[in-house]
């Protein structure tokens, strides 16, 4: 069966292409590097022939608020257009767990029309909501940086490693359409202020985390509950303390 994975070369992209080979598919991991552009229709057509499932994991290149909504709106129409003509049987897009509760934020109401458009499309579907992932920790201490402190609402976070997304991203792939949202997670809830002092501490980062309820998360102000899954998610297995050890003994 042929899969094409629509920013097939990024993090979640290359691991959710190799499970999927493992597993004897056919997938071309899809992105402008090669040759296909969603937001220009450049090459999609060409790269959807044949194809029975796609999977789109495009994000904007860039965070300005209206150049998100304009990424996800070119490139969510034109991908959806080339799979109707293709006859793909199954779209499957990962988006953010909280995201319908974050359109305060520029970059969530691009993603909030990006799952519209799915929605609507009449094509049979499945949208993945993520938790943020470890990998990205650093860049929410980076999004509360204030010289030698970091400040950080202590709103509930659950996340999870690239490895487990792309995991959760193959089976829902091969899986029936649901024709709604599904939810993936980490193994670990604690407070986003817990969670970065963590990792600073881990990664040897004297910067001190202030808790900050007028702290915003990309844009949004945040409730205790905004970015973490509802009771039914898929839970990956690794834990936050086994990961940052792992990376740790990885730079030594």
């Amino acid at each position: 069966m042929k899969i094409v994975v629509i920013g097939g070369t990024g993090l979640i992209g290359s691991k959710t292409c190799a499970i999927l080979r493992e597993r004897g598919h056919e997938v071309l991991a899809a992105s402008p590097a090669t040759g296909v552009n969603t937001v220009t229709g450049e090459g999609l057509a060409e790269a959807l022939a044949g194809a029975s499932i796609v999977v789109d994991l495009a994000n904007s290149p860039s965070f300005e608020d209206q150049a998100v909504l304009d990424f996800f709106g070119a490139s969510g129409r034109n991908l959806l257009a080339a799979e109707a003509a293709a006859g793909v049987k199954h779209h499957v897009a990962l988006s953010v767990v909280g995201t319908d509760r974050l359109a305060e934020s520029g970059y969530f109401r691009g993603k909030i029309l990006q799952e519209k458009l799915i929605r609507e499309s009449g094509m049979p579907y499945t949208i993945v909501h993520s938790t943020q992932f470890f990998e990205f920790i650093g860049g929410i201490a980076q999004s509360g940086a204030q010289g030698n402190t970091v400040h950080l609402s202590k709103a509930n976070i659950q996340p999870i490693v690239s490895d487990d997304v792309a995991q959760a991203m193959a089976d829902y792939t091969l899986g029936a359409p649901v024709n709604g949202v599904v939810e993936i997670a980490g193994p670990d809830r604690m407070p986003m202020t817990e969670l970065v002092r963590q990792y600073l501490r881990t990664t040897g980062d004297q910067r001190e985390v202030v808790e900050d309820a007028g702290s915003r998360y990309f844009g949004a102000l945040l409730e205790d509950d905004t970015l973490v899954p509802g009771p039914n998610a898929r839970l990956g297995a690794t834990r936050l303390d086994s990961w940052l050890q792992q990376q740790q003994a990885a730079k030594a």
